[in-house]
């Protein structure tokens, strides 16, 4: 009895719960590069050459392992280029009567892995649907917060018996310093590409010449081996200033003192609770400070795991969700960077040649900017899929929907993540040397994150306007004369009207 074992682009694990499952003697590892995943949506080049670097190394990995693996590369002539061409193909090779695979992350694949056969839950993730749903049921608020002290308590990550090491839970207030004069953000590491890797890089070339993106150079991570490597050095080189900075920004440093880890992660080639394990390591040994440690974890045991757990319970038209009636499409600045707004500049140049962006640069800039000027949700959910390396519809559509653009109504956020130029200001550089006065709300020169922030609370008041955390904002709204306001929203309109 042979049995099939279709293993996805993001279950790079060598412990992966299908392997478990069965003999080794009796199974076939099916891995496929398909057109139907890579090309629809248009991923970004260098998303497509990472998965498939990883996936062939990660066969060899698997051979080497003594596993069986029948691998399908994209060119190959007899490729369906579907997930379940091959499939079907692979039982008919092999007189196969068994196929086992691990529930994928995305409600499409999911409805398709049911009729290729037996779905396990995946295990990699600290707690199951199941878990979560339970967790979740007959709760009034969904309280990340919540979520992510039981999870302390559940992996004993950062305890001291049953409180919390450190005497509080949270040290997020210690961790939003606007960037400091003089710091030096170390590079991550860098990998020559192997010939596995260059041929992957000449097949993408070939093939997918025209999606979003930047291509080369290319420097990733793509083994187990290698993934080791960046977690180490992470831990090393940049975690004890990652609590102090992790909200800030700073023109051209696309990486500061972030992980970097995420497209690892995602992908299988790290476990959640070694990355985690590794940095308390690190606070044990006292070589880096508390916050900085908690921040970071909180990332992985909390967030991570919380976000899954929305997108399972939210259903298959999470996506489509739009409370807030937004329509506009999404402007073209969104691809090609083109905009006299550094901070949107900055993030997309950064998105467009690395395939990633630090997570307040995708809140507070790019899902901020999407949320004030009222874009389609679903427009902008689909952008973030196909642009960043680490984005999975799990991941992606809960961090999009519901906390960057408040589209779900509130099922995550208590409100809108909304700010103005003061907020970017702030928390980065941006702002020096931008085409746009950031002190300015209105005239000639002025920001337009500011007048879009007031006409955004503005037109949405009859939805927002008793959310008890925005009392202050529409407070600050009603204190400016009519006339004030009219030039606002004139304001934000006539910018509005450019895109």
């Amino acid at each position: 009895m042979t049995i099939i074992l279709p293993v996805l682009a993001d279950q790079l694990s060598l412990d992966l719960a299908s392997l478990k499952a069965v003999d080794r003697a009796d199974a076939v590892i099916l891995m496929a590069e398909v057109m139907g995943e890579a090309g629809a949506p248009k991923h970004h080049k260098t998303k497509i050459a990472f998965l498939f670097s990883a996936m062939r190394h990660h066969a060899d990995a698997l051979r080497e392992q003594g596993w069986r693996v029948d691998y399908v590369a994209l060119d190959d002539p007899e490729n369906s280029q579907s997930l379940g061409g091959e499939v079907d193909r692979a039982k008919a090779r092999h007189n196969a009567d068994r196929v086992v695979s691990v529930e994928a992350g995305c409600w499409r694949l999911i409805e398709a892995q049911r009729s290729w056969g037996e779905v396990l839950s995946d295990d990699r993730f600290l707690v199951s649907r199941a878990w979560f749903a339970d967790w979740a049921e007959g709760r009034k608020r969904l309280l990340m917060e919540d979520f992510y002290r039981l999870m302390r308590k559940r992996t004993g990550l950062l305890m001291d018996g049953d409180q919390p090491t450190g005497g509080q839970w949270n040290f997020d207030a210690d961790n939003r310093k606007p960037p400091a004069k003089g710091l030096v953000y170390p590079a991550p590491p860098q990998f020559q590409p192997d010939d596995t890797t260059e041929a992957v890089l000449a097949l993408v070339e070939a093939r997918f010449g025209d999606h979003f993106g930047d291509l080369r150079p290319f420097a990733r991570a793509v083994t187990r081996e290698q993934a080791l490597v960046c977690l180490a050095d992470f831990v090393e080189t940049r975690l004890a200033r990652f609590g102090d900075y992790q909200d800030a920004m700073v023109a051209g440093e696309d990486g500061m003192f972030h992980s970097q880890l995420s497209a690892l992660i995602n992908c299988g080639l790290l476990g959640p609770m070694e990355v985690c394990q590794a940095a308390e390591a690190a606070w044990t040994a006292g070589v880096v400070p508390l916050n900085a440690v908690e921040g970071f974890i909180r990332q992985i045991i909390g967030w991570r795991e919380y976000v899954r757990g929305i997108h399972w319970i939210a259903g298959p038209d999470y996506e489509s969700r739009n409370v807030l009636g937004a329509a506009r499409p999404l402007p073209s600045f969104y691809w090609t960077g083109e905009t006299e707004m550094r901070c949107m500049a900055e993030a997309v140049r950064a998105t467009k040649q690395n395939a990633h962006a630090h997570h307040i640069q995708r809140l507070m800039v790019l899902a901020n900017f999407a949320l004030l000027a009222g874009i389609d949700p679903a427009e902008v959910s689909a952008w973030f899929l196909i642009v960043y390396a680490d984005a999975y519809e799990w991941v992606e559509t809960p961090n999009v929907i519901g906390m960057g653009l408040f589209a779900d109504g509130g099922l995550m956020a208590s409100k809108p993540y909304a700010a103005g130029g003061a907020y970017i200001n702030r928390m980065s550089d941006y702002c020096r040397g931008c085409a746009y006065d950031v002190k300015k709300r209105t005239g000639e020169g002025a920001c337009p994150f500011n007048s879009l922030y007031w006409d955004f609370l503005a037109r949405n008041r009859d939805r927002l306007g008793r959310n008890h955390r925005l009392l202050r904002m529409y407070d600050g709204w009603d204190r400016f004369d009519p006339a004030e306001q009219a030039r606002i929203q004139a304001q934000a309109a006539g910018f509005l009207a450019t895109l």
